[in-house]
């Protein structure tokens, strides 16, 4: 059974009015916002993805900026947000690589296992208890803004993708994760994850919000923003093995938009 990486949203979800964040949803993962960092606990497969996504995260931006991504500190000097920061896993290694780090999570559980486990090793990141769209309306913009398996989760897409836009810095990056609508998605991130792997409670992931990539374009395009790339994400459960495969993008995938 091919696992999804997604099924493991940072915290997210549909929103009371005006908003983005689902209550239920929250405290869904505060309930286990302990195991963050256990590598052999629930978020098991996220530690195997975790390597692909932070590489595929500092060789993009280093490739537009002219860096050396094998350099000690290839993102030092930039300010990087993570909405929906979970437990902090892309959060402190990004800052490890020398980026000024700042997480967000609605869900104030997820912030103190992050901030707890920052603490304990010495990284430097910034963890907030908020919203993307609170942060939007504060006015601060970063150089790079992650939204990693999150935008399948709101409600109000087009408000969730105008504080992604808002909270870009000029000539910043914005980096998505979702999952594709396909019936490969359908029996492998609904019924292989959750009601086979158990990998998450039943009832986490909802099919019909799932995005097609030619959805996702269009989504960011009212917003100034292009995609650049997508390359899709397959596991393969003889290796227990996370890649990243371009010509594979039905059920998750990744990709980074900037102003067009």
């Amino acid at each position: 059974m091919t696992a999804s990486s997604s099924a493991f949203p940072h915290a997210s979800a549909t929103a009371p009015a005006g908003g983005t964040v689902d209550p239920e949803d929250v405290a869904r993962f505060s309930a286990i916002a302990a195991e963050w960092w256990d590598p052999a606990g629930k978020f098991k497969p996220l530690h195997r993805l975790n390597p692909l996504r932070l590489t595929y995260i500092r060789d993009a931006v280093c490739k537009r900026l002219g860096r050396d991504p094998l350099a000690p500190n290839p993102l030092a000097g930039l300010r990087i947000v993570d909405i929906g920061c979970g437990g902090g896993l892309l959060a402190e290694p990004l800052a490890r690589m020398g980026a000024k780090v700042v997480g967000v999570d609605a869900s104030e559980k997820n912030v103190h296992t992050a901030a707890t486990h920052a603490a304990e090793t010495g990284t430097a990141v910034d963890y907030r208890a908020t919203t993307a769209e609170a942060l939007a309306a504060s006015g601060e913009t970063f150089d790079v803004v992650l939204a990693m398996e999150v935008i399948e989760h709101v409600a109000d897409v087009p408000l969730f993708v105008k504080s992604l836009s808002d909270l870009l810095a000029p000539g910043g990056a914005l980096f998505l994760a979702t999952l594709n609508r396909t019936p490969k998605s359908f029996a492998l991130a609904i019924v292989g994850a959750e009601y086979i792997l158990r990998w998450l409670p039943r009832g986490t992931h909802n099919w019909r919000q799932f995005l097609r990539p030619s959805e996702l374009n269009a989504i960011v395009r009212p917003y100034g923003l292009s995609v650049r790339d997508l390359t899709g994400i397959t596991y393969n459960p003889l290796s227990d093995e996370f890649r990243l495969n371009a010509r594979d993008l039905d059920v998750n995938y990744m990709g980074w938009a900037e102003r067009g």
